[in-house]
């Protein structure tokens, strides 16, 4: 299971203003962050880990966080590895170097995608008004991560709390996705 070290790495943008703030629910923008798409073989895997900082999980739907790193199963050859976005040269270069010899490819993402967190009692509630998953604890436990939908658009979400996620989106349908988070959440307000 991940040691969730998401407050110093998926922190609120402070120069962004609550999308939703309800005593039940609040969505808050992240501060912009480096992600990388890493693809490579098994053999790559402990020397990417390595470079990184912290071991790649090899599990489906798993995750490991370290301080300033997160890094995301999203299939048997395929990573996300996420740092500050002041981080990206120095984890690029770590990476390139301890992987030079091997057959991969290292991608630099962090423009092509955005992140929100929704937190809060209501938070899973007001997540399956679009995502067509169980996250119910007992189903979707702390640290699971897996790429589904909210509505129509692909989506990656990750439990990193008992009542709170991470969602990444591609940054154009990130106005679209909190949008309906935010259209859903009138149900809250008149309940």
């Amino acid at each position: 299971m991940a040691d969730f070290q998401t407050d110093e790495l998926f922190g609120p943008d402070a120069s962004a203003a609550p999308l939703l703030n309800l005593d039940a629910v609040s969505v808050l923008a992240c501060a912009p962050l480096a992600r990388l798409s890493l693809r490579c073989r098994e053999t790559g895997v402990a020397p990417a880990g390595t470079a990184f900082g912290l071991s790649l999980p090899i599990e489906p739907l798993a995750s490991e966080t370290a301080p300033n790193r997160a890094a995301f199963w999203l299939g048997p050859d395929e990573w996300m590895l996420v740092a500050p976005e002041s981080h990206l040269d120095q984890v690029m270069d770590a990476c390139e170097t301890a992987l030079a010899d091997q057959p991969h490819a290292l991608v630099d993402i962090s423009h092509r995608q955005d992140a929100i967190i929704v937190s809060g009692a209501k938070a899973a509630w007001l997540l399956n008004t679009g995502v067509p998953i169980d996250l119910h604890a007992d189903a979707f436990p702390l640290g699971t991560i897996t790429r589904t939908v909210f509505h129509k658009v692909p989506i990656m979400i990750w439990r990193t709390g008992p009542d709170s996620f991470v969602i990444e989106a591609w940054g154009s349908f990130m106005e679209y996705v909190t949008g309906l988070l935010v259209q859903a959440a009138d149900e809250l307000k008149a309940a």
